[in-house]
């Protein structure tokens, strides 16, 4: 049960919200934009082709980004990007070299959830 709550805690940004509100569209465009940051990161380390995919998906995913933010917040969707770029990078770490094979199912199924969500964004 503890490594459960563990790993869907891990899969969630940061929520110390900034100040002001943030569209909750915007504010899943900043998060995909991390979460593919992140994936395409990992993708170079493992020397996986598919990082030249992935690195058309984050450009698209920061042009809606681009588009769909307001000009004064920026920081905040910065803020956003990364603790969902760190979040999804520990899962992507933990589905290939943590020792525990349930534990490391448990991180990539959860970490292909959550780009499915992000790729659903960029192909509706």
């Amino acid at each position: 049960m503890a490594a459960t709550l563990i790993a869907s805690d891990a899969a969630c940004p940061a929520q110390a919200l900034p100040a002001r509100s943030i569209d909750p569209l915007v504010r899943e465009f900043a998060y995909c934009a991390g979460r593919l940051s992140a994936e395409m990161e990992h993708q170079w380390l493992l020397s996986d082709p598919a990082s030249d995919r992935t690195a058309v998906q984050r450009r698209a995913m920061l042009s809606l980004l681009e588009a769909a933010s307001p000009p004064d917040q920026g920081r905040d969707l910065l803020h956003l990007r990364i603790s969902a770029k760190f979040a999804h990078a520990d899962l992507l770490r933990r589905a290939s070299f943590d020792p525990d094979p349930e534990s490391a199912n448990r991180a990539r199924l959860r970490a292909e959830v959550e780009l499915a969500h992000c790729l659903a964004l960029i192909l509706s």
